[in-house]
């Protein structure tokens, strides 16, 4: 997802006035940086991968697709794993009864749709694009693909810990869902946590993920005020697995370094009634990045530390 593609607004500035809720990031947010700091003190970086550069276009999605099918097993590539702070599974059918919802950004076929995914939908506090095609490697790798293949990984290892896993798109619709239908069908789930995958289209030197979480929302159609705390809960244990399992850092361009962004302008957390939050797990325009999100096995590390964050919510 581009900060610079179509249908997409700056971040939201912070407020400054503090509460409850800063209170509690503040405390989360140094045990979710923990992995990364142990992880670069032993030597780790994910430097030593290298491949693409900035923005999302319609026609990046038009290049030869790569294949979304995931893999069985995790890793095996012989990168750093972050081992050092690893943790132990959680047992077998620990998440029974819970529903997670996967949101896989975009659709790969979504720039064959241009006049559809254009079409304005309400998101509560305005009106914004129904989707839009995503951004790209300089190769041609499509964001739309990186986020089937992370969700379908993700899929097997929360279903193998009992949940019940929905995806809100697994090309099987020609475009879309929009935004609007995403946010729908969490809520229409009942889920116990949401989460959209997505990569993001910055400027060449920009590297690292972050994690975007709902800010306090009540207009239109939106009212996110009674999910901004769990979902803070749930963004904040999914930064800080993702450090230990894939070693990556927290964006180095925005968040202030601590992998944590609040946006109130994307509808699908606006209009969102059950936990959710988004990731951007690397910046495709970025050669060193982009030798992350093109690996197989880095992408299995991905869908790893967002799966243990979820099951650490879930179970916390």
């Amino acid at each position: 997802m581009s900060y610079t593609g179509p249908g997409f607004e700056p971040p939201q500035p912070r407020r400054s006035r503090r509460g409850p809720l800063t209170v509690a990031l503040a405390a989360l947010v140094p045990g979710a940086l923990l992995g990364w700091a142990v992880y670069a003190a032993a030597g780790g970086s994910g430097d030593d991968e290298a491949a693409g550069t900035p923005t999302a276009s319609a026609s990046a999605s038009a290049s030869p697709r790569t294949s979304s099918a995931a893999p069985a097993a995790s890793a095996g590539d012989g990168k750093p794993t972050g081992s050092s702070t690893a943790k132990p599974p959680a047992a077998s059918g620990a998440l029974e009864g819970k529903v997670v919802v996967i949101d896989p950004g975009h659709n790969p076929t979504n720039f064959e749709h241009t006049a559809e995914i254009n079409r304005q939908v309400d998101i509560g506090t305005n009106r914004k694009e129904c989707d839009t095609t995503g951004t790209s490697t300089n190769d041609g790798y499509a964001e739309a693909e990186f986020t089937l293949d992370v969700a379908h990984r993700m899929r097997a290892l929360l279903e193998k810990q009992g949940a019940t896993v929905k995806l809100t798109q697994d090309e099987d619709r020609p475009f879309g869902p929009c935004v609007d239908e995403r946010a729908r069908i969490g809520n229409k789930a009942g889920a116990d946590a949401v989460v959209s995958i997505h990569a993001d289209g910055s400027g060449t030197g920009n590297r690292g993920f972050h994690v975007i979480l709902p800010g306090a929302v009540d207009a239109g159609g939106a009212d996110t005020r009674a999910i901004v705390e769990p979902s803070a809960d749930l963004g904040a244990r999914i930064a800080g697995d993702f450090v230990r399992v894939t070693g990556s850092a927290p964006s180095n361009y925005i968040g202030g370094g601590t992998g944590l962004v609040t946006r109130k302008d994307l509808g699908g957390l606006n209009l969102s009634t059950v936990p959710k939050v988004f990731i951007e797990c690397g910046n495709m325009r970025d050669s060193k990045d982009a030798a992350l999100l093109t690996s197989g096995a880095w992408r299995q590390k991905a869908a790893q530390g967002i799966s243990d964050g979820i099951v650490s919510f879930l179970r916390g």
